[in-house]
């Protein structure tokens, strides 16, 4: 039988808080866990097809930009241009070329993951409900 609250000595009011409060943080931490682990496991699996697909897309765009600086080689060849300094030439225009665009999709990349949120928001809900709980309880 439940006691009344106007009997209960106090000590046994406050452990009883205490052990109210020891259990939500115990649940709290828990969620956490289980969130944290939840949202690191769809990390995980998408970063082994993002690497796999970057290994690929690395060495398609190597052989690609090679037969880039190819043309262009032959464009400078057909303007006069000697084969090694056509070549050079070449080469030099399509990695200055390329770096740009590399420098300019990593600043943008960058940019959008410091904008990403990485909060864990359920955890977040329930603590603040939490917190006000024992608010209200003292």
């Amino acid at each position: 039988m439940v006691k009344p609250a106007e009997n209960t000595p106090l000590a046994e009011l406050i452990g009883g808080l205490l052990s109210d409060v020891t259990g939500l943080l115990r649940k709290e931490i828990d969620l956490a866990k289980a969130e944290a682990s939840e949202k690191l496991s769809a990390a995980v699996s998408g970063v082994e097809i993002l690497l796999i697909g970057t290994i690929l897309a690395i060495g398609a765009v190597g052989v690609l930009l090679s037969a880039v600086v190819s043309g262009v080689a032959a464009l400078f060849v057909a303007q006069g241009f000697s084969e090694p300094t056509a070549s050079a030439l070449a080469a030099i225009i399509v990695s200055v070329v390329i770096g740009l665009i590399a420098w300019i999709m990593i600043r943008r990349g960058l940019a959008a993951f410091r904008r990403s949120n990485l909060a864990l928001e359920r955890t977040t809900t329930s603590l603040r409900r939490d917190v006000q709980t024992v608010k209200d309880k003292l």
